[in-house]
């Protein structure tokens, strides 16, 4: 009987540990990999959302990125923290709202030098009402809503 209760005990510690995990640091999609695979750079060299390619693809906490040319990829090399998205890439707007949610790399906006996703058009519309409240709301919030690591 005690060896029952003992795997009892293994096995609650394992699935409770599962459960409370955070979420991951980085949205990725699970086949486009970072902010559904698209090239992060290009929001600023490019001013537009460009599909990435697995030819120009890198790890960085924990996901896979992935950039439209060898430029952009080596610009992010060089200084991630200036391209990568806000939130880890979730939905800025579901940040400041004290959740996470999945992304549309067509919404966006760079403000303060500073790339922001959303979920969709209409979140980006509601986003854009107030950005300095949203952002200050999401700084906030930020990483607290991943959950316990």
């Amino acid at each position: 009987m005690e060896r029952g209760y003992l795997v009892s005990a293994i096995l609650f510690v394992v699935f409770s540990s599962a459960a409370t995990a955070g979420k991951p640091r980085v949205y990725s999609s699970l086949l486009g990999g970072a902010i559904g695979g698209y090239d992060p750079v290009a929001y600023f060299f490019q001013g537009k959302p460009v599909p990435g390619s697995s030819d120009y693809a890198l790890e960085y906490q924990g996901a896979t990125w992935k950039f439209s040319s060898p430029e952009n990829k080596l610009a992010f090399e060089r200084e991630p923290e200036k391209y990568a998205p806000q939130y880890g890439g979730y939905c800025a707007y579901a940040v400041a709202h004290g959740s996470t949610a999945s992304i549309d790399p067509e919404a966006w906006t760079v403000v303060g030098g500073k790339l922001y996703l959303n979920n969709s058009k209409a979140i980006q519309n509601r986003w854009s009402q107030d950005i300095p409240g949203n952002i200050d709301k999401a700084n906030a919030n930020w990483p607290g809503v991943l959950g316990p690591e």
